[in-house]
């Protein structure tokens, strides 16, 4: 499917784009382009395909919680603006 020029200026005000004569040439060839590989998706037959919500298996991309060295209580208040005994000094935000 070729989209006219017009078609490409009507999507463009839709998103409100402002784009320039060389981009409306680019885009509409662009366009065009992805309409008609979505052409040819239609054409193929999926009635005997189950609907699926993911394509691909789903795994669990957690890590192994392992246990290391934490920050000393020094190396994390020698980054405080402001330090108070043993703890950040904040100034109050509420009333």
């Amino acid at each position: 499917m070729k989209l006219s020029r017009e078609e490409v200026l009507h999507i463009a005000r839709l998103a409100r784009l402002g784009i320039s004569d060389e981009e409306v040439e680019r885009a509409r060839e662009q366009l065009s382009n992805i309409l008609e590989n979505f052409e040819v998706l239609q054409s193929v037959d999926t009635d005997d395909v189950p609907p699926t919500a993911q394509s691909l298996t789903l795994q669990n991309v957690l890590r192994e919680d392992k246990p290391c060295a934490s920050f000393t209580r020094e190396d994390i208040l020698a980054n405080a603006p402001q330090e108070d005994e043993d703890s950040f000094r904040v100034r109050a935000v509420l009333e």
